[in-house]
């Protein structure tokens, strides 16, 4: 380690501690926990969720994306957000008018209005986007980097609890057909945000918006929670022949797992590995597992 003439510590590796991308992971690392932490979240990692409740979900990301697109837009020429533009890439607002389209039928848009939650959220991205457009940023970094990641696993748990079509159908949002490598897109990503021409000051707020930027998903998260506690559970709605195997208990979760492995407990990946197997569809289980806990490790060390 070294320090230059600014005080700050620079890593062998060459990537500096005042790098945006590794003071947003630092800045974001406990709220992030915490939103994974959720009951929504946890259910769906289970695969214990409604698809009327899956539905209200992807009504909120519709909103949410429609809104954070449109101030990209707005601001795609910003010298602070245009290194950061790839609508062909990222872009889902499309994509999810088209779920929410499967769900809820061609009169979708008569059907579907903006949560409470979601509305404080959507309000937000557009007075950033406004007043203020390099905090943009961190609402891009949020929500962008996490459906490249984990969002990947929380497809495959929708697919197999709501028996969703295996051609995709109601999952347009988390498949991104202009991106062959997530992981080598989310490298070009951060590199360019670490070029991003900020002071430190700046990228302090961003820091902060983006924590922001968490709570509001919390938020949406709790509310979708407390919907759900008034909707009937039918037989139909989940597969729990499959993710239901862990019994309510969160350590065998995925991103349970994904942090151990992240904070080197190679050790408990190793046990949870045969437990499944143990189990008598683990052998059948355990690739979709073993994915699971890839994608999500990847997103807990962003």
């Amino acid at each position: 380690m070294e320090t230059d003439m600014n005080g700050y510590e620079e890593k062998s590796n060459d990537i500096r501690s005042e790098d945006l991308s590794e003071l947003l992971g630092a800045g974001t690392r406990e709220i992030h926990e915490k939103a994974e932490n959720t009951q929504f979240v946890k259910d769906f990692l289970r695969g214990n969720i409604c698809k009327d409740l899956f539905k209200l979900g992807a009504v909120a990301l519709y909103y949410t994306y429609t809104a954070l697109e449109e101030e990209i837009e707005r601001n795609k020429d910003h010298p602070n957000f245009a290194p950061l533009y790839f609508p062909a890439e990222l872009h889902r607002h499309e994509a999810l008018a088209r779920d929410v389209e499967f769900f809820y039928g061609p009169e979708w848009k008569s059907k579907v209005s903006c949560s409470q939650a979601t509305k404080e959220y959507v309000e937000r991205i557009h007075k950033v986007g406004q007043e203020d457009p390099v905090m943009l940023v961190a609402h891009a970094y949020t929500r962008y980097m996490g459906d490249l990641s984990g969002g990947q696993v929380l497809k495959k748990v929708a697919q197999r609890a709501l028996k969703l079509p295996p051609t995709g159908e109601g999952l347009e949002f988390y498949h991104f057909e202009g991106i062959h490598s997530a992981k080598a897109f989310k490298q070009l990503y951060r590199s360019r945000m670490n070029e991003l021409d900020l002071d430190m000051d700046t990228k302090k707020r961003l820091v902060a918006e983006a924590v922001k930027a968490f709570h509001f998903n919390i938020k949406v998260f709790e509310e979708l929670d407390e919907i759900g506690k008034s909707i009937p559970r039918e037989a139909s709605d989940t597969d729990m022949t499959h993710h239901g195997a862990m019994g309510g208990d969160i350590s065998k979760c995925p991103y349970y797992a994904a942090k151990m492995a992240a904070s080197g407990g190679t050790a408990y990946v190793g046990q949870l590995a045969m437990a499944v197997l143990r189990h008598p569809t683990g052998q059948v289980l355990f690739a979709t597992w073993f994915a699971a806990l890839a994608g999500l490790a990847a997103w807990y060390l962003m």
